[in-house]
């Protein structure tokens, strides 16, 4: 195989809780995770050559060693001794920086890739065991769908698929540091921490149980992330007011989702974001469980 099209899936967080800190730096999670149907789109192409290039159609994402795909490729060449080369096409639909696993999706695609364009027959858990060493999203987005994340997100269960419901994005426009956030979480006193009850989400999961699941949706980090950018907290308003059953910021934030029964009223509360100079991304998409 020369030529290699895949689909890097973005990713919400139906539940984020922070259940302690390493002597490494990692965080201890309980999270489940959920695989939407916003997407990039990557193109793999192997080549003679030694050598491994990216073209993307966004000017400001690194396309060199600094991007997380292209160290998954070299990664894989160097791990399973690969010569020929790659040529990598990325078309980013996934927001940059925005809670929603949008490089790491495209590290475990460029790894999925190369398991295909190099007939390497890896499973998903030795894929898993590589993307680790990129990222803790990694392992994840290898697996996608509806999954219970634990340790600092390699020990993946996964999970009866999430009701059906639309989702919509608001992708706020600034970005947020990741390290920053957990920084600022862990200034926190114990007593002020917020832990979600994510064996509750887990169980209205399982019943199939959308409203039930909805009541339960929390994250750890959001109140953190509001402090330093309060407009997440009006786009939750936004939403709810909306029809919105839930809107909860998603990851380490800015990104905020809100949880719709039906699509028409999840396209109505996003066109209240229209003309807003500080909203970079909407969209309306459904949860994909197909990886």
């Amino acid at each position: 195989m020369d030529r290699i099209v895949l689909k890097p899936f973005a990713k919400i967080n139906l539940g984020l809780d922070i259940v302690g800190r390493r002597e490494d730096g990692y965080h201890e999670v309980r999270m489940i995770m959920q695989s939407i149907n916003l997407k990039d789109r990557m193109v793999m192409t192997s080549m003679d050559k030694d050598m491994v290039t990216m073209k993307c159609n966004l000017k400001d994402l690194p396309a060199d060693d600094n991007n997380i795909a292209v160290k998954a490729i070299k990664l894989m060449k160097n791990e399973y001794k690969i010569t020929k080369g790659v040529c990598v096409e990325l078309k980013k639909a996934i927001p940059v920086a925005a809670g929603m696993a949008g490089g790491s999706a495209d590290a475990a695609a460029a790894l999925r890739g190369m398991n295909k364009l190099f007939d390497l027959k890896l499973d998903d858990r030795e894929l898993c065991r590589i993307g680790l060493k990129l990222g803790a999203d990694v392992p994840y987005c290898i697996m996608g769908g509806t999954v219970l994340s634990e340790g600092i997100g390699e020990v993946l269960t996964p999970l009866k698929a999430a009701p059906e419901c639309f989702v919509a994005v608001v992708k706020p426009a600034f970005s947020v540091s990741t390290k920053a956030v957990y920084e600022a979480y862990d200034s926190i006193p114990d007593d002020d921490k917020v832990h979600p009850d994510i064996d509750a989400i887990k169980e209205a999961i399982e019943e199939g149980n959308l409203i039930k699941m909805c009541a339960k949706l929390r994250n750890s980090l959001e109140s953190v992330t509001i402090k330093q950018h309060p407009f997440i907290a009006e786009i939750k308003r936004i939403l709810e007011e909306n029809g919105s059953i839930k809107a909860l910021m998603s990851g380490s934030g800015p990104t905020v989702f809100g949880i719709f029964e039906d699509k028409d009223t999840a396209n109505r509360a996003i066109m209240e974001f229209d003309g807003m100079d500080n909203i970079e991304k909407t969209a309306v998409v459904e949860l994909y469980n197909k990886i």
